[in-house]
């Protein structure tokens, strides 16, 4: 037996069925699934084992060709991550028990195969801050991996691409074996497809997203017995989707609609507005108005954001309430100091608040506060502005309307209210139908806006007015209100100052 064995081949690799280079991808890139093992069996009481016992790793499947690994699961193994750095550096790879490659003594009958040359092509998939990560801090992971592709998570909608995309929908649904999509359904499916990027112009990329969401359609158009799966089917699984993910959203509706937290709709307010923020549950965001309040006073040109005075604002936020400062400066402090204080707040808010999303909000809060003239509240306002009161373009637009709409209409559509968002974000709109019905039927509005002047508009009715030469504005107008409001504040300081002397 000892003779015949002796004689015996143990083919480790066998590609002869393989046309092309080896294309291999290790799912659980552990050290000994890397690079080969050796098994040994009880023999009087000792471990032995022979070359017949040797087994192939996943470096020696895929010799001459592709080895695909998750950055995730290998750096999970630090055994497996660096034998495969010495592995790309020395082109060799060696079957050795993990103990002995780290100076430990195995109390077995054992062989030591010899390295084996190898020519592969290692490709790393992860997340983008994996290779930040590393690239950062493991000097070796620049010198072996030295290409780089970054992969969009969406995609330009062009006729081409959407030809594609009906093509991946026709093909997925033969594969799986569902029944046929129509028209509309692929059109639902498509559209679902730029709402996931919130974007009219572009496709999501996250192709297993979309074929989820082709499974649950087609098992509820076979449900019902169908032969065809139609948009009515897409439209069910996606609010399926919903109801299964926003208990959160509901729970806050309801203490919106039993006034325990407070949004007011009805009446125009000085210094208050209805600002809209998200909230992210992982693959489900909703979107949640919140009143923000301003009082003004005469001061030191201080503004407090009341929120970061107990740090509950994030870095962000606190940017987009210092950049009222540059623009009250800018517009009425050419020909006088700032004589006032503010405060900023977001009222029954117990989170942090983070992002500059509300500053535009906070800015109309601020000059209707200096000028005593009301602001509506059954428009709600979202968008950033910059120092010279240009509005800027945010995210979670979609989810900010829808969640401001859902409030109107639980309280009761009046056909007034409605939505200030910046112009910038109009291409990203992808309402839910609900809300587009609304929009055509006039019970509610969106209002895209290039500036302040433009919001102030719409929330007041009255123009600001140009600055003149001197520094000052036309007689009546929003801005004059202002300036004189803040010219008495700058009066009264001087006179205080002169009397406390």
């Amino acid at each position: 037996d000892d003779v015949l064995n002796a004689c015996r081949v143990n083919l480790l690799i066998d590609n002869n069925d393989i046309t092309g280079a080896p294309i291999v991808v290790e799912h659980n890139p552990n050290y000994y699934n890397l690079n080969g093992y050796i098994e040994y069996k009880m023999e009087m009481g000792v471990l032995a084992t022979d070359f017949m016992m040797i087994k192939p790793g996943a470096l020696h499947r895929a010799n001459g060709g592709f080895l695909i690994i998750q950055a995730s699961e290998i750096l999970k193994s630090y055994f497996a991550w660096d034998s495969l750095k010495k592995v790309i550096r020395y082109k060799k790879v060696k079957i050795e028990n993990i103990a002995e490659h780290y100076g430990m003594h195995i109390y077995a009958t054992g062989i030591k195969p010899q390295p084996i040359d190898i020519n592969v092509k290692v490709i790393l998939i992860g997340e983008p801050y994996f290779y930040q990560l590393l690239y950062m801090f493991d000097d070796e992971f620049k010198k072996l991996f030295k290409v780089k592709a970054d992969f969009m998570t969406s995609l330009s909608g062009t006729d081409h691409m959407i030809r594609e995309y009906v093509r991946f929908i026709t093909c997925k649904s033969k594969d799986e074996k569902m029944l046929p999509f129509k028209k509309s359904a692929v059109s639902r499916i498509i559209t679902h497809a730029s709402r996931l990027v919130s974007h009219k112009n572009k496709l999501t990329a996250r192709f297993q997203v979309i074929a989820d969401l082709m499974r649950e359609a087609y098992y509820w158009a076979q449900t019902e017995g169908l032969s065809l799966v139609d948009s009515e089917h897409v439209q069910k699984a996606i609010d399926e989707k919903v109801y299964r993910s926003n208990m959160i959203e509901e729970k806050i509706q309801e203490l919106i609609d039993e006034n325990t937290l407070i949004i007011e709709l009805d009446g125009p307010q000085i210094g208050q507005i209805n600002g809209i923020s998200v909230i992210e549950l992982g693959d489900y965001a909703f979107g949640r108005p919140s009143r923000i309040t301003v009082r003004t006073f005469m001061g030191k040109g201080d503004i407090v954001n009341i929120d970061r005075e107990v740090e509950m604002s994030g870095k962000i936020h606190s940017k987009g309430v210092l950049i009222l400062s540059g623009y009250l400066g800018e517009r009425f402090a050419h020909n006088k100091p700032l004589a006032l204080s503010a405060s900023i707040c977001f009222e029954q808010l117990y989170e942090e608040v983070e992002g500059d999303s509300a500053s535009s909000a906070e800015l109309y809060c601020l000059l209707s506060s200096l000028a005593g003239f009301p602001l509506r509240q059954d428009i709600a306002v979202t968008g950033s502005v910059d120092q010279r009161g240009i509005i800027q373009p945010v995210g979670g637009i979609n989810e900010k309307i829808e969640g401001f709409y859902e409030v109107c209409e639980k309280k009761g559509l009046t056909g007034k209210q409605g939505v200030l968002i910046p112009e910038s974000n109009v291409k990203h709109l992808m309402l839910n139908q609900k809300v587009i019905n609304a929009v055509n039927e006039n019970k509610f509005h969106i209002y895209p806006v290039k500036t302040v002047g433009e919001g102030l508009k719409v929330l007041t009715g009255r123009d600001v007015g140009e600055m003149g030469p001197d520094g000052t504005y036309p007689e009546g107008s929003l801005f004059d209100d202002v300036d004189k409001t803040l010219s008495r504040y700058a009066d009264l300081a001087k006179t205080y100052a002169g009397s406390t002397e």
